[in-house]
């Protein structure tokens, strides 16, 4: 349960109906597999301890009283177990019988969770047995505990107060306002799902489609269970689908109409943390309903990841989203642009062009906006300024690429006017300072501005969210723009997206692209050594793809540096080594926090995913905030 993570499954059990010491026998035998294999939390499919469709059998007195010894049989066999159970069976009160899901916990029932959307429709006959459990909230005696019966009732965590259990049965999920949403509002980050779905053509995307919506519109983890083989055939057949969804992400899936598990693990925590950041999710306009608890305990220990922790976040796996992402990318940073351009009246767009990615995709991106306006590429002004440190194969793809677009291209070297800089302000002419590279970064703005000034245009930002993040810019040098198009996408991400402008280009530009893209990243602010790069950033800052990674996770879910660490340590095992991973997270940590002041100054740029860090969108933070209360829990791990 360390960092919030949850083993969970959903399991489908082998089945007779009406034989309820048998589905006892069968259940029992499950839960204990499920146990043993670390699982805390377990789902099974509605009216399990009977089989869904014993239709006029719900009727007798010898099924029912059959289900009870069931449940006692279940209930007896959890004692001493560290896991919460929910099974389903009729249950009796007074003159109405109730469609419920029993949470069981170390030999005790914790309570029942009446159905209350009872369909009688279709091939659904429901209402003939059942009643609604809407409004019900009673405690009976039920095998010698009282047990409150009410489906709004909530199942807390004692020692991990992020778990907070809910349930519903099958049709409650298809209903206009199912309980899960009085549910999730009054604290449950999980719901669980007792079903019995029939399986017709076109059913199953139709389920998963709204068990992976309520999850994402709750906020939650949605534990789906359907019934499968060994209910009756005469009219229908059962799908036994589990799925596993959290915070509208399907994490485990199982579609087998013959009996089994499917486990996987939640985070709480994440949960809890994206509640936090949406404010509408508690609304002031809903009014909230009394709801019944009955807390359990489960042993603090450390949850066996299983689960898929994407060491790439920004970029889609699958090569079709991939392209569909990249183009998405590019249509929202051109839009953006041509806005900019249309509102402000330029008259051109200078970009200064490195032959670097960054300055790649901008100018990608000025020549969409400019195409879309119906202008000229000629407006578009591409400038390449050499120094020290440039080498002719950056400074030749730069001007090969702005001839194959088609755009206006200058040429300024700036060597000379970076050395009479160097003489009034006293730096001797050995010096590598930081000094030394920074007056050539501001050096080269100084041209941009003057020459848009000159124009009539604007200066277009090359700089990336993973640079901002780390602070990879010299103020008011390439840290400065009049629209920065790549300031919210990710330096793993500009990647893709220079190569799928390539995918899409002629031979000779593809070519150009490709020889971009194999390039090291640097901003070659040091002399070369025998003609080649001396300077290569992932050397000095680390690895983008594992700052990429520290970014999502820290910036959008807003997790503490120790979990972090674990699922980095987890994600990119096999690649990196975990003395490594921790060095460079504590290099991000103390440069996101001392470059914050970069960032507050930022200019406009367009927001294209969930994480950014613009001063006026997604984040706000003080420029003078303390790294130590991250850095001395690094220190601890």
């Amino acid at each position: 349960m360390n960092h919030g993570f949850i083993k969970c499954a959903a399991a489908s059990v082998p089945l007779r109906v009406a034989d309820c010491p048998y589905n006892a026998a069968e259940t029992v035998r499950v839960l204990r597999d499920a146990a043993a294999q670390g699982v805390r939390l377990l789902v099974l499919p509605e009216l399990g301890l009977t089989g869904y469709t014993c239709g006029d059998l719900f009727l007798q007195r010898t099924l029912l009283d059959g289900a009870l010894e069931a449940l006692r049989t279940v209930r007896d066999a959890t004692r001493g177990l560290p896991l919460l159970v929910f099974v389903g069976l009729p249950v009796a009160l007074g003159g109405k019988l109730y469609n419920c899901a029993a949470a069981l916990h170390d030999g005790s029932i914790l309570g029942l969770v009446p159905k209350t959307c009872v369909p009688n429709y279709g091939e659904f006959y429901e209402g003939r047995w059942f009643a609604s459990g809407a409004g019900v909230c009673q405690t009976i005696d039920l095998l010698g505990e009282a047990v409150c019966l009410s489906p709004g009732q909530l199942f807390p965590c004692n020692d991990l107060p992020e778990l907070v259990v809910g349930c519903e049965l099958c049709e409650d999920l298809w209903a206009p306002y199912p309980p899960s949403v009085s549910q999730a509002l009054a604290g449950a980050t999980v719901i669980v799902n007792l079903s019995a779905s029939n399986e017709v053509v076109g059913k199953d995307a139709y389920r998963r489609d709204l068990v992976k919506g309520q999850s994402g519109r709750l906020s939650c983890a949605y534990l789906y269970c359907s019934a499968g083989d060994g209910e009756s055939t005469t009219d229908l057949v059962f799908s036994g689908h589990q799925i596993l969804a959290e915070d509208g992400v399907i994490l485990a899936e199982r579609q087998d109409m013959a009996p089994g598990m499917v486990v996987t693990e939640i985070d709480v925590q994440k949960l809890i943390g994206e509640r936090r950041r949406r404010n509408t999710f508690d609304s002031p306009g809903w009014m909230g309903e009394s709801s019944e608890s009955a807390g359990f305990s489960l042993p603090a220990e450390e949850t066996v990841l299983t689960r898929f922790v994407d060491p790439m976040p920004f970029v889609p796996a699958d090569e079709g989203a991939r392209r569909s992402r990249c183009e998405d990318i590019l249509n929202i940073q051109a839009a953006g642009l041509r806005q900019r351009i249309a509102h402000t009246n330029a008259r051109a767009c200078v970009v200064g062009l490195s032959g670097g990615l960054d300055s790649t995709l901008a100018l990608l991106v000025t020549v969409r906006a400019m195409d879309a306006l119906g202008r000229s590429r000629k407006d578009i002004w591409a400038v390449t300024m050499p120094c020290f440190g440039t080498t002719a194969r950056t400074k030749d793809n730069a001007t090969e690429m702005a001839r194959l677009l088609g755009v206006s291209f200058r040429t300024v070297p700036i060597a000379a006017a970076v050395e009479q800089h160097f003489r009034d302000i006293g730096l001797p002419e050995d010096d590598r300072s930081v000094t030394y590279e920074n007056s050539q970064a501001r050096e080269r703005t100084q041209v941009l501005m003057d020459l848009a000034n000159r124009l009539g245009g604007m200066v277009i930002g090359t700089g990336d969210l993973s640079e901002l993040a780390l602070g990879w810019a010299t103020y008011n040098g390439d840290h400065m723009s009049m629209y920065g198009v790549n300031a919210s996408v990710p330096k793993t991400l500009v990647r893709h997206i220079v190569r799928y402008a390539a995918d899409h280009s002629g031979e000779a530009l593809r070519a150009v692209l490709l020889d971009i893209l194999d390039t090291p990243v640097s901003p070659e602010l040091l002399p070369p050594k025998d003609g080649e790069i001396a300077q290569r950033t992932e050397d000095l800052v680390g690895p983008y793809e594992l700052h990429d990674f520290f970014l999502y996770q820290i910036v959008r879910f807003g997790f503490p540096p120790a979990k972090v660490y674990r699922l980095a340590k987890y994600a990119w095992h096999g690649t990196y080594r975990d003395e490594t991973i921790l060095h460079w997270l504590k290099t991000f940590y103390r440069r996101f926090f001392q470059q914050q002041f970069k960032r507050s100054c930022l200019p406009d740029g367009p927001k294209v995913g969930s994480v950014t860090l613009s001063p006026r969108g997604d984040w706000r933070m003080p420029s003078d905030a303390s790294a130590r209360l991250w850095l001395d829990q690094l220190e601890h791990l």
